[in-house]
């Protein structure tokens, strides 16, 4: 699951991603609105934890903005500002809940799955093709063979695919979508990852398979 993180302490941006990072959550960090705006054109994430109090653009702002260009991704406000009145602006812009600093992790995890919990079941927590089924609350691969249970970035990879199936995805798509526009990872860590899902799909014997498209990506399709 991807998260953008809108923070503009960044010693606490820092110690944020860390902390999600060790819980599974692919994220990039962006530490004022103009930027989290820029990113959240591209429409790559699962949810948003967004500051008020930001330079260039306030997050009440961000949220008003997105909501109001048809965006309705998950977004967990989060500040120093502790008065109702400043929770009922950010609930009334459009946020999904709220949370005020300083706060425990725990709390922040907790919150960030209730939120993320409804947009997953809005969209079916299940995916099917063939004779393969990806379950979007548990990370469980399986077929009547039997079930793996993915990892982190292996689960978003065979996701988009199954979202898309029989649709050429290029390799740079899977970059962006799961190591995020700022990461140095190159473009051969796509390959290696998908190498690991072939290597399960085959030994559960499942009945779709991964394409690759020389000089152009990849595309789940089902056997003949």
């Amino acid at each position: 699951m991807r998260l953008l993180l809108a923070e503009d302490e960044k010693a606490l941006s820092k110690a944020l991603v860390t902390i999600l990072e060790r819980n599974n959550y692919s994220v990039d960090a962006v530490y004022d609105g103009q930027s989290a705006l820029d990113y959240l054109e591209a429409d790559n994430y699962d949810g948003v934890i967004l500051d008020i109090m930001m330079p260039k653009v306030d997050g009440i702002t961000v949220l008003k903005t997105i909501r109001q260009g048809g965006n309705h991704i998950p977004v967990l406000m989060l500040t120093a500002k502790g008065e109702v009145d400043d929770k009922v602006l950010g609930l009334d812009a459009g946020a999904n809940d709220y949370l005020t600093k300083p706060f425990h992790m725990r709390e922040l995890l907790a919150r960030i799955r209730a939120m993320t919990r409804v947009q997953t079941a809005q969209a079916d927590s299940r995916l099917h093709m063939g004779n393969v089924t990806l379950d979007r609350a548990t990370f469980e691969l399986s077929t009547p063979t039997g079930s793996y249970r993915l990892a982190n970035k292996e689960f978003q990879m065979l996701e988009l695919l199954m979202s898309n199936p029989r649709t050429l995805i290029p390799t740079e798509r899977f970059l962006e979508k799961i190591w995020g526009y700022d990461s140095e990872a190159e473009l051969n860590v796509v390959w290696v990852y998908l190498s690991y899902l072939r290597k399960k799909l085959a030994a559960l014997r499942a009945t779709i398979h991964i394409k690759a498209t020389r000089n152009a990506g990849y595309s789940l399709e089902e056997e003949t």
